[in-house]
């Protein structure tokens, strides 16, 4: 008999599994009433070849369920991406919306979903941090490799002199798995409730929805007000948190990982200076591949191919691609 417990544990392979055993259990029946009836084997052998093909067509439907489950676990198709200002005052917060709104088209090109769950804004409608969830097919396989610091040189709309600046941006890839490998202690999260922002007094003003919790022992924070009720913050916020926790512990055997393997594509690390845009030469260049583009106005309208394929193949090519690695960002 087949140890089913696998795919009996499984939402989705349960029922099948349940067919797999009542097949199994008729053809028992039917084999044992062969064996006291030698006279019905003949008749019976149709029957049983018949009850052979249903479980091996049941077997390979649900081994293909389990192979799918474990491809959007290492995979998933749902990410949050953390975009902050760095360093260059308000010209960074400019730069940080120039990516939020890159990222966002090149969303749309792929025919994945955005939604913002927390945003700051500055004066002139740039961005100190925002925070985007983004849903879809290999949403998480074609982003991770954003994670890092992004850097634009240009001349400000407020420079008088025509002076070139450099601003920064940081981007944070957080892959939303279904299950993580740890659990967090209850006693080690600070929770608090306020009243959420709402436009022309809603509601959502009225009752203390918004939930901000804080991990103490790594000091993360993460701060849900999008979703209607308090409940419903909590949960997002502990996902995001359990990402957040998760792409930490990540990074940092990432980069144990790369010191020993010398990782050209990078070692997953926020801080890490990945990518420069020059907007007098034109040219984007990527700092891991030593690769360059051109057409920025283009790519800043989210035609992000040409540098996301890159550097699959460039993965790829130093053998670290696989469904192994998958760090958190990068």
């Amino acid at each position: 008999m087949l140890d089913l417990t696998k795919y009996k544990q499984n939402k989705k392979t349960s029922y099948l599994a349940d067919s797999f055993e009542d097949l199994e259990r008729r053809e028992a029946e039917l084999v044992a009433l062969t064996t006291t009836d030698p006279s019905m084997k003949e008749m019976a052998e149709g029957d049983l070849a018949d009850f052979r093909v249903q479980k091996t067509e049941l077997l390979a439907q649900m081994d293909a369920i389990l192979a799918g489950d474990k491809a959007e676990e290492e995979f998933p198709n749902e990410i949050i991406m953390e975009i902050r200002a760095g360093a260059g005052g308000e010209e960074a917060a400019l730069f940080a919306r120039n990516l939020a709104d890159m990222y966002q088209a090149y969303a749309v090109l792929q025919g994945w979903g955005t939604r913002i769950l927390e945003e700051s804004k500055t004066p002139t409608d740039g961005y100190k941090q925002v925070s985007i969830e983004v849903r879809g097919k290999d949403v998480y396989k074609k982003l991770r490799y954003e994670t890092g610091v992004h850097r634009i040189q240009r001349v400000p709309e407020t420079e008088k002199m025509g002076r070139v600046h450099t601003s920064t941006a940081s981007v944070a890839v957080l892959p939303m798995r279904k299950r993580v490998k740890f659990e967090i202690n209850p006693s080690d999260l600070l929770i608090e409730t306020s009243r959420a922002g709402g436009k022309g007094g809603q509601n959502v003003n009225k009752v203390e929805s918004a939930v901000r919790i804080v991990h103490i022992p790594t000091g993360l924070e993460v701060r849900s007000t999008t979703e209607r009720s308090q409940g419903a913050n909590k949960e997002q916020a502990m996902s995001i948190l359990s990402a957040k926790i998760q792409a930490l512990k990540d990074e940092e055997e990432a980069k144990k990982y790369s010191k020993e393997r010398k990782d050209q594509i990078g070692t997953g690390d926020r801080s890490e200076k990945i990518r420069t845009y020059n907007i007098l030469q034109d040219r984007i260049t990527d700092h891991r591949l030593k690769q360059s583009w051109h057409n920025i106005s283009v790519i800043f309208e989210g035609h992000l191919e040409d540098i996301i394929d890159s550097l699959a193949v460039g993965k790829r090519a130093e053998g670290v691609d696989t469904e192994e690695d998958t760090n958190g960002g990068e």
